[in-house]
């Protein structure tokens, strides 16, 4: 299976990541890949749209993880946009919705990085 990451410059400081498809093992080096390259290049706040994507394993999920752990570093941050019942799940069943930003909507998503980086 081949996966088409499309990156895109989004409200603010933001970037989104699409990732249709299936982000399985065979795929997520080339996830990887791209998110690996905004975060070299000094971005930090990403929103990965998975809103197309019909499948993920833990080698997607550990794709994700990594970005995240990157940004962080940076003092970036994650939101994931996604409504498949299935990729909904296995992020429930490991817990890790709570700690990506998870949206429906991926301007929601956005707008809520920015927000984030208001004073407070």
């Amino acid at each position: 299976m081949d996966i088409n990451v499309t990156v895109r410059k989004a409200e603010g400081d933001a970037y989104v990541v699409d990732l249709p498809g299936e982000l399985d093992l065979y795929t997520s080096p080339a996830a990887k890949a791209a998110i690996q390259e905004l975060i070299a290049q000094g971005h930090y706040y990403l929103v990965i749209n998975l809103q197309r994507s019909r499948y993920i394993d833990s080698a997607g999920v550990s794709v994700l993880i990594s970005a995240l752990k990157g940004v962080r570093e940076h003092g970036g941050a994650v939101n994931l946009v996604y409504a498949n019942q299935l990729i909904k799940k296995i992020f429930e069943i490991t817990s890790l919705e709570k700690i990506f930003g998870v949206f429906q909507d991926e301007q929601l998503a956005v707008k809520a990085l920015a927000r984030g980086k208001l004073p407070a």
